[in-house]
């Protein structure tokens, strides 16, 4: 009963989470619920950079690649490599999966720091990457949960919740609780540090407006590219552990 009840207390934790507000927001009202706009503004504009650099790069296909096809080549052999090593011989699967993860992450969190989003103004709020949203990160790390819940059901069936009772019945409790708290750091580790690096951009640029910030934001691309790759492999990791059954 008590790993139940603190169970549930932890879902009715993430439900709290998407009430929680960084300044003012833009919201829309859809059917009976009310969602932020400036995320879905800055989500379709990233969606559109990704599908758009896609379609570029697969419009000619040449046998020697160059140019964009060539990086975007670069990119699926890196995410590939990620995947086998996280989630072994069975990765392919998923790759499509962790890249999809991968790039969305990647490209949200330079686009704070690279598109004039200031320019555009809004009834209320302020548009910002969509990673500096904690609603985005936390659908991001439940997708995630769901993916490595079904990657282990999938590969052994109702026997994968005998994990549970590994090494010993003892750490039932904490082996439930692990999986309730998994998307709970992904989602607050990647929210945090990107909300705490655009903080900091802002602060120094009113104070200091000429030169001190340009090696921050710098410094800002690089950890925002770090904290993609962190999610995309603890989420080939969570995978990989769910079909193998190892910790």
């Amino acid at each position: 009963m008590n790993v139940l009840s603190c169970s549930t207390n932890i879902l009715n934790g993430f439900y709290d989470i998407s009430g929680v507000e960084v300044g003012q927001h833009f919201y829309w009202k859809i059917g009976g619920f009310q969602v932020h706009g400036q995320v879905l503004i800055t989500s379709w504009v990233v969606i559109a950079i990704l599908l758009g650099s896609t379609a570029l790069a697969v419009r000619k296909p040449q046998t020697i690649p160059t140019g964009i096809q060539n990086f975007f080549e670069y990119v699926l052999e890196f995410i590939r490599d990620v995947s086998q090593t996280q989630i072994g011989e069975e990765y392919g699967p998923w790759v499509p999966f962790i890249g999809t993860i991968f790039l969305f992450i990647f490209v949200s969190n330079w686009s704070g720091a690279l598109l004039p989003w200031k320019i555009i103004q809004l009834p209320h709020g302020e548009l910002a990457a969509p990673t500096n949203d904690i609603n985005t990160t936390v659908a991001l790390a439940l997708l995630t949960s769901m993916a490595y819940f079904y990657a282990g059901l999938a590969k052994k069936g109702l026997g994968y919740f005998g994990k549970y009772i590994q090494p010993t019945p003892i750490l039932l409790p904490i082996n439930i609780l692990e999986d309730f708290t998994k998307p709970l750091s992904l989602s607050f580790r990647l929210f945090g540090n990107i909300l705490a690096d655009e903080l900091v951009v802002v602060v120094l640029v009113s104070l200091v407006p000429s030169v001190v910030p340009i090696p921050v934001m710098f410094l800002g691309l690089f950890t925002s590219g770090i904290q993609a790759l962190i999610f995309a492999t603890l989420a080939a990791a969570y995978i990989g552990e769910s079909m193998e059954g190892h910790h």
